[in-house]
């Protein structure tokens, strides 16, 4: 356990912050497995939407630091590319 007063209020922060990060990386799991269920029923607007819902939460992550920018620019080009397919390959 930390000594110094400074030294717990950084394991405060901490647990914050790992909290708040594990929930953006499921949050952010949860809505690509739900993109990839709507492409895989090939049900477009569904798979639209939740593109759409995903894409500004993936933003998000990269602007609190959860996520590096090439990590989320990946993401969103991988799943933007597989509902696009869906679209235009029927």
């Amino acid at each position: 356990m930390p000594v110094h007063k400074s030294a717990r209020k950084r394991m405060r922060q901490n647990i914050v912050r790992r909290m708040r990060n594990r929930h953006m990386k499921t949050t952010i799991r949860t809505m690509t497995k739900r993109v990839r269920e709507a492409v895989q029923q090939r049900d477009i607007e569904g798979a639209k939407e939740a593109l759409s819902r995903a894409i500004p939460l993936i933003d998000k992550a990269v602007s609190k630091g959860v996520l590096h920018w090439r990590n989320a620019a990946r993401k969103v080009s991988r799943l933007s590319k597989l509902v696009n397919s869906l679209s235009s390959g029927s």
